[in-house]
């Protein structure tokens, strides 16, 4: 099963809350749980958030990569996070099995960290594995690793947390958390089990990784998956309901379920072998489902700079990539989700280099439909 990211830093004070005592018995957990660095939830205007659909497709849809993007991730070679190369190969076999699923994503290990979207440290010393989440590792400082492995991949446990970080990356939150789980905490013994080693979590660590639950906006499906990647280990308890668990504990298999499968090929799905053309000044007009996705190639006529952008009142990402030795790499972006405009992108395009335009239908708006156009 997964285990943990467990970035230790705390505040002294943290520490004597987290020893109050209980009247729950202190269950030592022999299990490394995870737990995500704080994160921000996108502020959304009050017109949004008045259209709970609404709201729903632009929360959800932010962390995931556009389909078709190449993951380009490195290790770290010195210092601090140096892979080992047994754990480089085993992470390398984790992306392999994601792949296998049959994705859109492509993943390409470069040599150069400052090349990478995902950057992959090791540090057996911190103790911790843990990831941003989707296309929140464009936030982090490109010296600085994105996901981090505490502990060797090489067992059966460790194939487990090289899959689930990677699960991260894609964009999946924890199954824990879907407030449609219908769990119910023994919430003291909760708190005594993950205070004790090996993870000496803070209450605020154990709340916000365990007990608090993602909000309605933020959820990708209505249904809890305890078989999930994504999903972790509970002793028995720690969860009053559903019953069966409060006696036998949470032991998930450790592998991609086929709730997981169907996730990210719902994101992702494999790619038509070759994309409409885009014509200068002839807009198109696309009709999609929320999260869906349509490609287009675009190859200029001439060299100079172009404006590509959407019409219509529909939430939208708009990416451009260029094909360069037969791989798309980003150039430019906008996403005009939850805002009164809409989407495009200015750059200039050279006769003779191909490019690829990618859109994401966040939210269909009442028409569903949206223009897509460049000049």
């Amino acid at each position: 099963m997964p285990r943990a990211h467990a970035r230790k830093t705390r505040n002294p004070a943290d520490k004597k809350t987290a020893k109050k005592k209980s009247a729950v018995p202190v269950t030592k957990s022999a299990m490394r749980l995870c737990a995500l660095a704080p994160r921000t939830v996108r502020p959304l205007s009050a017109t949004v958030m008045a259209d709970p659909i609404r709201a729903r497709s632009i929360m959800v849809s932010q962390s995931k990569w556009m389909n078709g993007t190449v993951l380009h991730y490195c290790f770290f070679t010195s210092g601090h996070f140096a892979v080992p190369k047994r754990q480089a190969a085993a992470i390398r076999n984790a992306f392999a099995r994601w792949k296998r699923v049959g994705i859109g994503l492509q993943f390409k290990e470069v040599k150069e960290l400052r090349e990478a979207e995902v950057r992959i440290g090791y540090s057996v010393k911190d103790g911790g594995s843990y990831s941003s989440v989707g296309r929140e590792v464009l936030n982090d400082p490109l010296t600085q690793p994105t996901t981090v492995y505490g502990w060797s991949l090489t067992t059966k446990e460790g194939r487990s947390t090289a899959l689930h970080e990677i699960g991260h990356v894609l964009g999946m939150e924890h199954e824990h958390q879907n407030p449609f789980a219908g769990i119910k905490w023994h919430e003291e013994a909760v708190y005594k089990n993950l205070e004790a080693p090996p993870n000496e979590w803070t209450r605020k660590e154990t709340f916000d990784n365990i007990l608090q639950k993602l909000s309605l906006e933020q959820v990708q499906g209505s249904k809890w998956d305890p078989k999930s990647i994504m999903e972790y280990e509970f002793d028995p308890g720690l969860i009053a309901e559903p019953k069966r668990y409060e006696t036998e504990g949470l032991f998930p298999p450790g592998t991609l379920s086929a709730a997981d499968k169907k996730w990210v090929r719902k994101w992702y799905p494999p790619l038509k072998k070759s994309p409409d053309r885009l014509h200068a000044s002839k807009p198109v007009v696309v009709s999609l489902d929320a999260g869906k996705q349509i490609d287009f190639v675009i190859e200029p006529a001439s060299s100079r700079k172009y404006t590509i952008e959407t019409k219509g009142a529909s939430d939208t990402t708009l990416v451009l990539y260029e094909v360069i030795d037969g791989m798309p790499r980003y150039v430019s972006g906008d996403d005009d989700s939850g805002e009164e405009r809409n989407a495009a992108i200015s750059h200039k395009l050279f006769r003779g280099r191909q490019y690829v335009v990618r859109l994401r239908l966040v939210h269909p708006g009442p028409t569903g439909e949206v223009s897509l156009v460049y000049s």
